[in-house]
């Protein structure tokens, strides 16, 4: 991914290089899709999950699993701490970046994100399976780094603040406030700055734009690196 011109290339993996470490053995593949997808068809080796969010248990919870659960789940799926996950979906890389979140979040940073994901390795004629590989299982331990969530009072702090921008990356009816996704009240952080993340990838290939690209894009709608983001 070096050649694309991104400051963290190792965030990212290539389906070419997939294809020739499938079978390593220190490897697991996590595809994010949904179960029914996945038993349909997936990548050679991958394994699943019940579900996109990682969520505490709890009907309606909006938080990540704790510290004790996650391990115990990512132990049952043979992620242990040495362990280097590649990540996948098809859904241009929502729920595989956001698996990749979780596991950085608990201190796990050997994951990478498929760029290009399932649609790519599926359009380049790569193999793909029904069998459902039973890993055996490992030791994770978790290492929460609450350094990677902002919070309410951290956010409502950062309003206005000349050194960071707040980031709104949902659809465009969720930002004028139309679609309420079930919330009592629609709308946006005030002051935050609106870019959908679907922009951030090629509607064809399904693979992050090129550095440059992202870079251009970013800085006309105002976010610096010179400021901390926060995105929501």
């Amino acid at each position: 991914m070096a050649e694309q011109g991104y400051a963290r290339p190792e965030m990212l993996t290539t389906t070419e290089w997939l294809a020739t470490h499938l079978h390593d053995a220190n490897l697991r593949i996590l595809d994010c899709d949904n179960r029914d997808a996945y038993r349909r068809a997936h990548i050679p080796g991958a394994i699943t999950f019940r579900g996109h969010h990682y969520l505490k248990e709890e009907e309606g919870a909006l938080h990540i699993m704790g510290p004790e659960k996650f391990a115990e789940t990512m132990s049952a799926l043979g992620i242990g701490d040495e362990t280097l996950v590649i990540a996948y979906d098809s859904f241009s890389g929502l729920y595989a970046a956001r698996f990749w979140w979780a596991l950085n979040y608990y201190g796990h940073t050997q994951v990478k994100v498929l760029n290009g994901g399932w649609d790519k390795w599926l359009a380049e004629g790569r193999s793909i399976t029904n069998e459902t590989p039973r890993p055996a299982k490992a030791t994770f331990t978790a290492h929460p780094h609450e350094e990677l969530i902002a919070r309410a009072d951290y956010v409502r702090d950062a309003i206005g603040k000349p050194t960071c921008t707040i980031l709104d990356v949902r659809a465009d009816d969720e930002w004028t406030g139309a679609n309420k996704r079930g919330t009592k009240r629609g709308g946006r952080v005030p002051g935050a700055i609106h870019l959908e993340w679907l922009n951030y990838v090629d509607s064809k290939t399904k693979e992050f734009k090129p550095a440059a690209e992202l870079r251009a894009m970013f800085q006309q709608a105002g976010v610096v690196p010179e400021r901390e983001v926060i995105t929501y």
